[in-house]
């Protein structure tokens, strides 16, 4: 029997994978390190061409050099960035975000300001602006990596929850829009993902509740979940690129729950 090509190799790997995005455009935000970086390197493993737009420029180089794709540093806090950012793509992942945490008395508005132009405003540019693209090609997924927070509250973080609660209501009327178009949109919802976002909260959720940050993970972060651990990156991805595949064109409208049981209560 032949040995087989490279090429034959990849394009049979991904075959067994289910998910073949050979000649699609994706971009991510936040894509140089955790949830946005392992989103960018399995879609670009399915064949995809993938953008990785960071606020900061080396991690975002380093994930494109990986991958061979296209970095691009971006603020995405910025009105003025909003206002001249021209990325398109037949994938968009909104994946970028940041926390603060603090009473809502004590909220910062311009932090509650930044939050909400990070993880609503910043997606919905990123969706108006590919949707002709996504519409002309019959084809889009729009991924928006929300949070269970997206779906529940907890205290000291307004902007925050705000801001995924945003995001849902975003995704779910770009379903309903684009739909007939043959352009799907989704959330997805971990739990806390082993992240150096969620690393630096332990500290600040010990301040906020008086307590050793030895306790935060079980007592606070997975108090609700059923299995007791962080999501991984890596799961994440796997989920987003599945919702990029043929086989889930009729998942759309969907907040998709990686959360060991969080929000079943």
């Amino acid at each position: 029997m032949p040995e087989q090509t490279t090429e034959q190799s990849r394009t049979a790997a991904m075959a067994a994978a289910g998910v073949d995005l050979t000649g699609r455009t994706a971009v991510v935000t936040g894509g140089g390190s955790g949830i946005g970086r392992a989103c960018a390197v399995r879609l670009a493993r399915a064949g995809a061409a993938v953008t990785v737009i960071d606020l900061d420029e080396n991690v975002a180089m380093s994930t494109a050099q990986a991958i061979g794709g296209t970095a691009r540093a971006a603020d995405l806090t910025d009105p003025r960035v909003l206002d001249e950012l021209d990325v398109t793509a037949e994938i968009v992942v909104n994946n970028a975000g940041f926390q603060h945490i603090a009473p809502i008395e004590e909220f910062p508005p311009d932090k509650f300001a930044a939050l909400l132009r990070l993880m609503i405003e910043a997606p919905f540019r990123l969706i108006q602006r590919s949707l002709p693209r996504m519409y002309a090609a019959g084809y889009g997924r729009i991924i928006n990596i929300s949070s269970a927070h997206g779906l529940r509250a907890s205290p000291f973080k307004c902007g925050y929850v705000a801001a995924k609660h945003g995001l849902e209501g975003l995704s779910k009327v770009a379903a309903l829009e684009g739909g007939p178009k043959g352009v799907t949109s989704n959330c997805i919802n971990p739990g806390y993902v082993r992240t150096p976002l969620v690393e630096k909260q332990i500290a600040a959720q010990a301040a906020s509740r008086g307590i050793p940050e030895s306790d935060v993970i079980n007592q606070v972060m997975l108090a609700e979940s059923a299995i007791k651990r962080l999501v991984e990156v890596d799961e994440v991805a796997e989920l987003a690129a599945y919702l990029c595949s043929e086989q889930a064109a009729l998942i759309t409208g969907a907040s998709l729950c990686i959360d060991g049981g969080w929000t079943a209560h």
